[in-house]
Formats: C-alpha cells, sequence, structure tokens
C-alpha cells in the first residue's frame, strides 16, 4: 500500500545539533582541520580601528571566499544564498543555525580596502603552502611552470581604436578603478622584471573597462581580453609553490615565472634543481637566468632557426670559434656588426661577397646575408642537449600536472572568467584559485595517511 506522509503541527521546540548533520568525511570538515587563520588576523588587527562598533569578522568572509572557490560558486550573491541554505557551509563559517550571513555588498569593500592592503589572500596561500611544507608533500626537486588565460571582465567591443588612452582619462575624478591602476603602473614604469629582448610592444588597443587586460585569441572566445594565471608547482605532488597574475602575453607570462622562484626562494627557501616548461619559456635570456642560478632548465629551446622561407638556414652556416665569424655555404665570412639591446648578435657577410655568389638566389633576396644570434647561444645549445636525456624526457612527462591543474581549476572551479577588475583584482581571483586547489589537494593526500603525518598537518 502507498504511503502518505500526514500533515504535521510544527513543533515549538527542535533537539538539533549542527555538529551531527556534518559527516565525518566531508571536504569542509577536512579543510578545517588543516587551515589556520590566526596569521591572517593578527595582519589585519593593525587595518581595524581600536574603538567604533565591531566589525563583521574577517575570518567569516574569508572562510565564506573559501566556500566560493572551493565549490566553483562564482557569483558573491549565489554564495551569499548558499552559505544560508547549506548546513555544512554554515558550520564551516561557525554561523550556527541562527548566526546571520554578511551582505554581499560587504564583500566588495573588505575587499578593495582592508583585504588587499594587508595582502591578507597572499598570506593565506602561503599559510596553506606551509602545512604543505609540512606534510612533506613538497620535495623542492623538480619545479613546473605554465600559464592559462582567464577571460578578464571586459566587452572586446569596449576599447579604443588605437594603442593612445582617451582624453577623458586625464581627469582623476572620472576614471575607475581599473583605469587609475593602470595609469600608476604606467607613472611608475612598473613591469615584471622583462629581460633584454623580451620588452612588450604596446599593445595596439586598450580596453575601456580594464586598460591592464591583454587582448588575445588564446581563449575561450576567438578574440578577447585576458590575464593570464601563472603557476609554479612542485611536481611531486602537484602542490602550487607560488601563483601570479599577468596581463595575457607571452613575455608578461615568462617575467611572472622568474618572479615566483625568486618569491620562493625568498619566503621558503625553496630553489629547484630543475625547472620543466613549454617552449614559450625556452628563449636564450631566461635559460642563461636560470642556469646561472643553478636550475637546470629542461624547457624546449625556442628556435627560429628553420623559419627562413625556402633559403638556407642558420644550420647551414659554420661558426669559427677562433675568428668569430659565421662560414656560409660558398665559403665566405659574415662578420659580427651589431649587438643589439634585446642580447641579439648580427652577423652580417659584405655586399661585394653576395652580389656575385652562384648560391645567392638560395640564400637571401637582401644584398647581403645576416643572421640573427642569441648571445646565450653556448646556454641554448647545453640545453638542447639536455632534450636527449632520460631525466629530460621524465620532466616532460610531469609537465602535464601543471595542465591538468588547470584543466580542474576550469572544469570543476568554474575559473573561467574574472569577477574582479584591473591587475590587483586578477591577482586577488588567481591567488584564492590557487589556495581552494592547494587545500582540496592537501586533504585527498593526507586523508588516509599515517596517523604521524596527519598530526603534523593537524
Amino acid at each position: 500500500m502507498m504511503g502518505r506522509l500526514e500533515a504535521r503541527e510544527p513543533s515549538l521546540f527542535y533537539d538539533f545539533c549542527l555538529e551531527d548533520h556534518v559527516p565525518h568525511d566531508h571536504l569542509l570538515r577536512q579543510i578545517a582541520k588543516v587551515i589556520d587563520l590566526n596569521d591572517v588576523r593578527q595582519k589585519l588587527a593593525a587595518y581595524y580601528s581600536a574603538m567604533g562598533r565591531p566589525s563583521l569578522d574577517p575570518e567569516l568572509m574569508i572562510r565564506m571566499l573559501l566556500i566560493g572557490y572551493i565549490y566553483g560558486i562564482r557569483s558573491e550573491r549565489r554564495l551569499v544564498e548558499e552559505v544560508h541554505l547549506n548546513l555544512a557551509y554554515r558550520w564551516f563559517c561557525g554561523l550556527g543555525l541562527k548566526g546571520e550571513v554578511p551582505e554581499r555588498s560587504s564583500f566588495s569593500k573588505t575587499r578593495h580596502g582592508r583585504f588587499r592592503d594587508s595582502d591578507a589572500f597572499r598570506l593565506l596561500f602561503e599559510s596553506v603552502l606551509q602545512t604543505c611544507l609540512r606534510a612533506g608533500l613538497v620535495s623542492g626537486e623538480t619545479f613546473a611552470t605554465d600559464a592559462s588565460v582567464i577571460e578578464a571582465d571586459a566587452r572586446v567591443m569596449r576599447c579604443t581604436e588605437g594603442k593612445e588612452p582617451p582624453d577623458d582619462w586625464n581627469n582623476p575624478g572620472k576614471i575607475t578603478r581599473p583605469v587609475r591602476e593602470y595609469l600608476e603602473q604606467l607613472d611608475e614604469a612598473a613591469g615584471l622584471g622583462a629581460l633584454p629582448g623580451e620588452s612588450p610592444q604596446p599593445p595596439k588597443s586598450l580596453s575601456l573597462t580594464d586598460p591592464q587586460a591583454a587582448l588575445t585569441s588564446k581563449g575561450r572566445s576567438k578574440i578577447a581580453f585576458a590575464y593570464g594565471t601563472n603557476y609554479l608547482i612542485d611536481t611531486k605532488a602537484a602542490i602550487i609553490v607560488d601563483v601570479e597574475a599577468s596581463p595575457a602575453r607571452w613575455t608578461a607570462e615568462v617575467a611572472a615565472t622568474r618572479t615566483m622562484i625568486e618569491r620562493a626562494t625568498k619566503r621558503f627557501g625553496l630553489t629547484p634543481k630543475r625547472l620543466v616548461a613549454d617552449t614559450a619559456y625556452g628563449s636564450g635570456g631566461n635559460l642563461a637566468w636560470l642556469m646561472q642560478r643553478g636550475i637546470e632548465p629542461h624547457i624546449p629551446v625556442l628556435d627560429r632557426a628553420g623559419q627562413t622561407n625556402g633559403v638556407f638556414t642558420r644550420n647551414e652556416f659554420t661558426f669559427d670559434r677562433d675568428r668569430n665569424v659565421f662560414v656560409c655555404p660558398g665559403g665566405k665570412d659574415l662578420r659580427l656588426t651589431l649587438e643589439r639591446d634585446n642580447g641579439v648578435l648580427i652577423y652580417r657577410a659584405r655586399s661585394r661577397d653576395c652580389a656575385h655568389c652562384p648560391l645567392k638566389l638560395q640564400c637571401t633576396t637582401a644584398p647581403q646575408r645576416s643572421l640573427s644570434v642569441s648571445a646565450h647561444e653556448e646556454v641554448r645549445q647545453h640545453v638542447a642537449g639536455l632534450a636527449a636525456t632520460a631525466a629530460f624526457k621524465q620532466s616532460a612527462r610531469e609537465r602535464r600536472k601543471v595542465e591538468m591543474l588547470f584543466a580542474h581549476l576550469k572544469r570543476n572551479l568554474n575559473f573561467r572568467r574574472l569577477r574582479l577588475r584591473g591587475m590587483t583584482g586578477a591577482r586577488d581571483e588567481c591567488t584564492l584559485a590557487a589556495v581552494a586547489q592547494n587545500l582540496r589537494k592537501l586533504v585527498k593526500l593526507i586523508g588516509f595517511s599515517p596517523p604521524g603525518l596527519s598530526a603534523a598537518c593537524a
């Protein structure tokens, strides 16, 4: 016989314990065991007044933001609703059954103020990374790096027609915060430490909404304004050692990697023996920078020697080290004539040698043949020789781990488009997303570990 739920009078009193209704194996319960926000609270204390009405608890807002990034809840309006309704979310935030959930507008005010001024999200990231270090999940032997395009909160149609900013940006009272940050960056000549030869060309177009975003065709859309989230991971357990946001440009992404390596060394004493990356990071200057710091680059060398439109490639010229000249297939010398600021050496043949050469049509259409050679050619050749080693091939396989993190970031955490604008907004979002991924990885790896390892993370 089919049963029926009988209508019951609502009880006047309920015996309800929130603790009993959150499963012991719930993800948030596991994360609560390893996360420590005491340092963040102490850092934020200096940004609050000693008198006046008590503010919202900053730890509550950080925990709510973590829930949003851990479960891919991108809308803060929806996040407030989910925390209000979900018992596990309430338990993690310490709200109980009767605790009031903060208004959506509170996030914007605090995020753009105290959290950003105190660099609270960076401190949170480093606190989680320190827990991973204590758990033995970071070896410090091999690091891998890569970048993934995240679309900016800016329509591609709202842009300048040229590289010059509009005239109304000269009025401080009418510009938005992302525009102000962009202008301040120009005034300070701010950058991410580009090496000679990596300085980007001025953008062909600026976004009127978020001018620090770069116009790119590498994202989901055919063309969009975007940022890059740059990861530096330890390949032992794919723990993110550092994260940095940058405009979605190749030069900025490569420079961001050097920033992350230096910061990991300064903050945690982590200097890898090997760095794994793709060909975009294989310029001569970047390889030399790594070698100077004792880091072996397991990176395919960026080589455009074969891109000569059917004429003789550079490999068909012989270098005479004693005389510092290249000898062409016709037996003529190409001498060093120019050393550019970007670290490129220009070797040229004499016009009279090329004028009557029977091989000229196979060599060049110019009056004389020239070769562009990196000033770090010896480093390039050394790294190219590593490509045949077993260690290099193993590193190439391990590089997939950083690509898997990006796949998880976009597919599982729904992190495909930024909600905040400006470089500071991109940095905040990328840092919180990396914190969420490290926390999920941490509790997954120590969940069934021996008691000693779990105790180290408690």
